[in-house]
C-alpha cells in the first residue's frame, strides 16, 4: 500500500474498540499525559501522532489486513507506540520479552507474526532466519518520522492481541477486539478508574497483566507509568510511585510484599516517602493470596485504599474473579489456610464443576476450564483449593499439595510453603516441605521456621499421617515464575547427604546450622584453642625476628600499645592455626559448594595467620629498599586482597538447601 493511494479518514473510527477509546481521549484531551516513562512524558496527542506514523510505516512495508505484529523492545514507551500502531494498521500486536531471547524465539514461533518491531541490538539476540519482516525503530527512525501524522484508513481486524501463557513453553492465545474491550470495561467498573488515575504495572511486557492491562489506563483517560528499560528494577518501583504520584498499582504477590515493606530507616509506611501514600488501589494477580497475607498487605495501605486479589486467565484477557476483604460477611476462623478469590468481574462467569474452576470471558463467551480446583462457598464467593497439576503421587497414593501447604501455614513461624517429593538416601521418595518466613514479621518476631520434628508435631491431627512431610528445607523466599506464581519446579535441589558421626544413618543436616547462642560459645572455644599456638608464635618472634619487637626506644604509653598489637597478631596466628584444622567441617555444614568452601576456608586461615609474619618482616625492612618492599607487597598484600575477595564471594553465595529428615 502506498501513501498516495491511501484514503485518509478525518472522522473517528466507527467500530468500538480499545483503539477507538484511546483515539477519543487523544482528540478530547490531547495535552493530558498518557505515558510516564521516567526521563520524558508523552501526552495523548503526541502518542497518537507517533502511533499514526508507525502504522503508516507498517502498511507501506506491506502489512496484510489482520496480520500480527510482534514487538520486542526494552523501551516500554516505544512498545506502547508499537502496539497502538499495529492496531491502527488493522493488525494485531504480540509483545515479546526482549531480555529473554529463548522465550522470545518461542513466542515468535507461536505467534507467527508478519513483522517484528524492535531495536538494532535485539536483532542479533533473536534467531530470525526466514523470520518476520524486521523494523528497527532506531535504524528507520528518519523514515518513520517523515510519515504523515494522520491516522491510516485501516479497519480493525478480528484479533486485537496475541497474548502468551505458559512459562516454559509459551502458547499463543489470540484475543478478539470484543474481548479486549470487554476486559477493559470490566476492569474500569471494578477499579472505578478516572482520567486522574496514574497506573503502574510491574509485570513484564509479554505478561498478560501488561499486554492486556495497558487498556486500563489508556481507555479511561489515565496515564500509564512505564520503566525506562524492559523491566522494573526493585528500587525504581517505589521511587516512580512517589515521583509520578501513581494511584493504581497492578502487581504480583512477591512484588506487592516488597513494595509494602518499609524502606530502610523509614518504618512508617504511611509517610509520603514510603511509596504507598498516593496509591488508592493495589491489585495483586499472578497467584492467590491467603487471607492472612491479604490482611497484612491491606494494613500497609493508606486509609481508604483498596486491595484486590485478582484470579485471572490469559484466555479472558486478564479477567476472572476479584476479591477484597470487604466481601467477607464475617471473619474467617483460620485465615492462614483459606484463599478466597471472590466474585466474577462484570460480564464474566465462574462455575465449579466436579471441583474444578471454569471461567467465561468478559464478553460472554463459553466457559473454559482453568485447571484449578475450587469450591463455591455458602456466602457466594469462590474459594481456591489448589491446582490439578500440583497433586503429588507418593507410594501409590495421591496427595493434595494445596491441602498440605495450607495446613503448614497454620504454624505461626511459617509464611509460605511448597511440598514436593524428593529422593531420600537409598532412593526412597519422601514428601519434603520447603518453608519460607513471613514477609511481614510482627514487632516481637515469629518463633522461626520449624524443623522436621516440629512440623510433624504441629501437623499431627490436622493431616493424615501419609500427608505429613518427612523432610524440611528452609529458604529465604520461595521461587516464582516470570508471571509471579510460586514455582514448584524451580525449587532448588537438596545438598548431598553427609553421614552422622557415630550412627549408621544419613541425614540432610539443616540442623547443622548453629542454634541460637552457639556463636558466642564457638568464638570462646576458638579463642581458648588459639591461645597456645599464639603463645608459641609470640615466643618464636624473639627467635626469628628479635629486633622487630625492640621497644626500648619507644616512650610510654606507645610502647605498651605496640606490645598489645604484637600480642594480637600472635593470637590471630593462633586462631588461624585452629581454623586450619577444625574450620572446614563447620563451613561445609553451611551447605555452600565444596570448592568455594575450601577456597574460603584457606582464605580465612591466611587472613588470620599472615599478620604475624608479615608485620615482623615489614618492621625490619627499609622503606626505601624498593625491591624488598615490592617483594613483601606481592607476597602478603596481594594474597590478602584475593583472600578477602574469596571470603566475600563465599559470604554472598546462597547455601545449597539441606533437608532435615524426621527420623
Amino acid at each position: 500500500m502506498t501513501q498516495e493511494s491511501e484514503v485518509i479518514r478525518s472522522g473517528p473510527r466507527t467500530t468500538d474498540t480499545v483503539l477507538a477509546r484511546f483515539e477519543q481521549w487523544a482528540r478530547d484531551t490531547p495535552d493530558a499525559l498518557a505515558v510516564l516513562s521516567g526521563t520524558f512524558d508523552v501526552p495523548y496527542g503526541e502518542l497518537d501522532r507517533r502511533a499514526n506514523r508507525l502504522a503508516r510505516h507498517l502498511l507501506d512495508a506491506g502489512l496484510p489486513a489482520g496480520a500480527t505484529v510482534a514487538v520486542a523492545t526494552a523501551r516500554r514507551a516505544d512498545a506502547v507506540v508499537a502496539l497502538l500502531a499495529a492496531l491502527k494498521a488493522g493488525g494485531a500486536y504480540a509483545l515479546l520479552d526482549p531480555d529473554a531471547p529463548r522465550v522470545a524465539e518461542q513466542q515468535l514461533r507461536a505467534a507467527r507474526p508478519f513483522a517484528l518491531i524492535t531495536h538494532t541490538p535485539y536483532v542479533a539476540r533473536l534467531d530470525l532466519d526466514e523470520g518476520p519482516r524486521v523494523i528497527c525503530l532506531d535504524a528507520e527512525a528518519a523514515q518513520i518520522e517523515a510519515r504523515p501524522t494522520r491516522p491510516p484508513a485501516a479497519e480493525p481486524g478480528p484479533v486485537a492481541a496475541v497474548l502468551f501463557t505458559g512459562a516454559d513453553r509459551p502458547r499463543a492465545v489470540p484475543v478478539g477486539q470484543d474481548r479486549l474491550l470487554a476486559a477493559a470495561g470490566s476492569w474500569a467498573q471494578v477499579g472505578a478508574f478516572t482520567p486522574e488515575d496514574r497506573h503502574l504495572t510491574t509485570a513484564r511486557a509479554d505478561g498478560t497483566a501488561f499486554a492486556a492491562g495497558w487498556t486500563r489506563a489508556l481507555c479511561s483517560g489515565g496515564a500509564l507509568a512505564v520503566p525506562e528499560g524492559a523491566h522494573w528494577a526493585g528500587h525504581e518501583i517505589r521511587r516512580r510511585i512517589v515521583e509520578d504520584r501513581v494511584t493504581v498499582v497492578h502487581t504480583d504477590p512477591a512484588a506487592a510484599q516488597r513494595l509494602a515493606g518499609p524502606p530502610a530507616g523509614r518504618p512508617d509506611l504511611r509517610r509520603p516517602e514510603s511509596g504507598l501514600a498516593t496509591v488508592r488501589l493495589l491489585s495483586v494477580t499472578g497467584d492467590r493470596l491467603f487471607l492472612d497475607e491479604h490482611a497484612e498487605l491491606a494494613l500497609r495501605l493508606r486509609t481508604g485504599a483498596r486491595l484486590l486479589n485478582v484470579y485471572a486467565t490469559t484466555e479472558a484477557a486478564g479477567c476472572g474473579t476479584w476479591f477484597e476483604l470487604a466481601q467477607l460477611p464475617r471473619p474467617e476462623p483460620v485465615p492462614e489456610r483459606t484463599s478466597v478469590v471472590g466474585a466474577p468481574f462484570p460480564g464474566c462467569r465462574a462455575e465449579v464443576r466436579d471441583g474444578r474452576i471454569h471461567l467465561a470471558p468478559p464478553e460472554g463467551g463459553d466457559l473454559v476450564p482453568t485447571g484449578d480446583l475450587g469450591l463455591l462457598r455458602a456466602d457466594g464467593l469462590l474459594e481456591f483449593t489448589g491446582r490439578e497439576q500440583d497433586r503429588v503421587l507418593l507410594g501409590g497414593a495421591e496427595i493434595d499439595a494445596h491441602k498440605v501447604e495450607a495446613a503448614i501455614r497454620t504454624h505461626e513461624g511459617t509464611g509460605s510453603a511448597l511440598v514436593r517429593p524428593v529422593s531420600a538416601p537409598g532412593g526412597e521418595q519422601r514428601l519434603v516441605a520447603y518453608l519460607a518466613p513471613y514477609a511481614f514479621p510482627p514487632p516481637g518476631g515469629h518463633p522461626g521456621l520449624p524443623n522436621a520434628a516440629g512440623l510433624r508435631m504441629h501437623l499431627r491431627g490436622k493431616l493424615d499421617p501419609d500427608e505429613i512431610p518427612q523432610g524440611v528445607v528452609h529458604l529465604q523466599s520461595l521461587p516464582r515464575t516470570r508471571a509471579g506464581r510460586e514455582d514448584r519446579g524451580g525449587l532448588p535441589l537438596p545438598a548431598e547427604p553427609a553421614p552422622l558421626a557415630g550412627t549408621g544413618r544419613v541425614k540432610f543436616a539443616a540442623s547443622a546450622v548453629p542454634t541460637r547462642g552457639s556463636t558466642a560459645g564457638d568464638a570462646l572455644a576458638y579463642g581458648c584453642a588459639g591461645f597456645f599456638p599464639g603463645l608459641l608464635a609470640f615466643a618464636l618472634t624473639f627467635l626469628l625476628w628479635p629486633r622487630s619487637v625492640d621497644l626500648s626506644l619507644v616512650p610510654s604509653p606507645w610502647a605498651g600499645l605496640f606490645l598489645i598489637l604484637y600480642a594480637c597478631e600472635c593470637l590471630a596466628f593462633g586462631a588461624g592455626v585452629v581454623v586450619l584444622f577444625v574450620g572446614r567441617r563447620a563451613m561445609l555444614a553451611q551447605g555452600r559448594p565444596r570448592g568455594l568452601t575450601t577456597a574460603a576456608h584457606l582464605s580465612i586461615v591466611y587472613l588470620l595467620a599472615s599478620w604475624w609474619p608479615q608485620d615482623n618482616f615489614y618492621r625490619l625492612a627499609d622503606k626505601y629498599d624498593y625491591p624488598v618492599q615490592a617483594l613483601l607487597v606481592y607476597t602478603f598484600n596481594i594474597p590478602l586482597m584475593i583472600a578477602a575477595f574469596v571470603v566475600a564471594l563465599y559470604a554472598t553465595r546462597s547455601p545449597e538447601p539441606q533437608i532435615d529428615y524426621d527420623d
